[in-house]
């Protein structure tokens, strides 16, 4: 299927070459977003801000960057929008007000979290309104935005996003284009927060325990960098997963509940609190329970695909 097909398909309007490459907008000036306009500026843009809260513009234009009345000025300034914003409720309650016909021809680079279905409503809002929505997700903190090594997910019509590869490449030098659906890269980027926070949190719990029994921190550090290196149980892991082979023969789902209680015992022996813990037995617990006590914890992706 051919570019333009793929963009009737999502209803994008067909997207012509970049007027300016090197100019562009930011929406949203929380640590994200004026990181992300710093790095243009360095870059040697032409950058137009706008934000709720104008203050927060105030280093930015000391820097160079132009300050706009409102969102609408803010979007007819420039042919690419970035919006960094806390989700699409935050997007459209400004995006709403904004008069329809100054969206045509622009591309609007949505980098707001949220849930692959709101990024599709977003495309097709936007594209009634002749703008292409270019969704995205950003893999680093504000201290990682303008990094080459730094990566972040895009999707929606390739044609635009190679059209602005240069200027997307600024956020982030490692610019990973999913597909055309416009809910791919909110996928990924939500699938990656699956893993990044429920990762995060097991370090929180480890260190309110270590704590409690007067182990800093520090002290702990090298021994967490070792348990949260998870790269060769991935490795080994996948490809047993996608065969559908989750046999008992590195590893059983009865000896994974009889540690994953041995931890909840440790956690609520020291005075800490529990829950984490406790919500991590009831999934081990559940998968015993429907008969997967001889096979590898790995089929606890079957038990959590049957809520």
């Amino acid at each position: 299927m051919g570019l333009r097909a793929h963009a009737h398909r999502w209803g994008y309007p067909v997207q012509t070459s970049p007027q300016n490459s090197h100019s562009v907008t930011v929406i949203g000036l929380g640590p994200m977003g004026r990181a992300m306009a710093a790095a243009y500026l360095d870059r040697g843009y032409a950058v137009t801000v706008w934000n709720r809260t104008a203050s927060r513009a105030e280093e930015l234009v000391n820097k160079g960057a132009v300050l706009a009345a409102g969102p609408e000025e803010a979007i007819a300034a420039n042919e690419v929008v970035v919006l960094s914003l806390t989700d699409y409720d935050a997007v459209h309650g400004i995006l709403d007000a904004v008069d329809p016909a100054v969206f045509k021809g622009r591309v609007i680079v949505n980098l707001s979290s949220d849930t692959p279905e709101r990024a599709r409503e977003g495309a097709a809002w936007l594209a009634e309104r002749g703008a292409v929505q270019l969704t995205g997700g950003v893999l680093v903190p504000p201290s990682g935005v303008g990094d080459p090594e730094s990566a972040t997910f895009y999707s929606g019509p390739l044609e635009t996003f190679e059209a602005h590869r240069e200027t997307l490449s600024v956020i982030t030098g490692k610019t990973d284009h999913r597909g055309e659906d416009p809910g791919l890269a909110a996928l990924y980027y939500q699938l990656n927060m699956v893993m990044f926070w429920t990762a995060l949190s097991g370090y929180w719990q480890a260190l309110a325990v270590a704590g409690a029994h007067g182990i800093s921190a520090a002290e702990l550090l090298p021994y967490a960098h070792g348990a949260l290196d998870l790269g060769r149980f991935l490795d080994f892991y996948a490809p047993r997963v996608d065969a559908g082979n989750h046999a008992g023969d590195v590893d059983r789902l009865t000896m994974g509940l009889a540690s994953t209680e041995h931890v909840l015992h440790t956690v609520t022996d020291a005075g800490v609190d529990g829950t984490l813990p406790a919500a991590v037995v009831e999934l081990f617990r559940r998968g015993v329970e429907a008969g997967r006590g001889g096979d590898s914890s790995s089929s606890l992706v079957e038990v959590l695909r049957k809520p």
